[in-house]
């Protein structure tokens, strides 16, 4: 749900969800066949794992972390893995790129630079988010949802980012 401001989009699980069949369908519709889901963690790992499911393709992940501050809401400096994690060995062919979301377009765009100019065997490289975002520097080839507003968005989950442990046994114990 967008606030009437547009500053705010609150996404429900159920929603959320929804978006990422979407994504799938769009993807599906495109034609294009890919041999590997290279998601980016942390954002991009559910939508990767539930596409690495639909389309029974591996599921490749990279971290990459730019939001630490404030329970994740301001950006900090970009750091990227060097190492890809994958069941294959090595990423390889058609890769499809996905994310949570085309924010800034920071993130993305120094993602597909470094996997163009260092990971000789992807022959070819595509990427898809839920949201793009008006202000992103990049477009990606596969997007759910525009935002003109730019909105913070607020996902299902991100009570877990000022939620711990000990907060947890709290709440369980009876």
């Amino acid at each position: 749900m967008l606030t009437e401001d547009g500053k705010h989009l609150y996404v429900s699980y159920d929603e959320y969800h929804n978006l990422i069949e979407k994504l799938a369908i769009k993807v599906f519709q495109s034609g294009w066949e890919f041999d590997t889901i290279l998601c980016l963690a942390r954002g991009g790992m559910r939508p990767g794992d539930i596409l690495s499911r639909v389309f029974d393709k591996p599921l490749a992940i990279m971290s990459t972390s730019s939001y630490r501050s404030d329970a994740g809401t301001v950006q900090g400096k970009l750091d990227i893995a060097r190492f890809i994690t994958t069941p294959k060995g090595e990423i390889a062919g058609k890769v499809l790129l996905v994310d949570d979301l085309a924010d800034s377009g920071h993130t993305l765009n120094a993602v597909m630079h470094q996997l163009r100019n260092n990971y000789a065997p992807i022959t070819e490289l595509r990427s898809a988010v839920i949201w793009t975002k008006a202000l992103s520097t990049f477009t990606p080839d596969y997007s759910v949802e525009f935002l003109p507003t730019n909105p913070w968005i607020h996902q299902p989950f991100e009570s877990y980012d000022a939620l711990r442990p000990q907060q947890l046994i709290q709440k369980w114990s009876v």
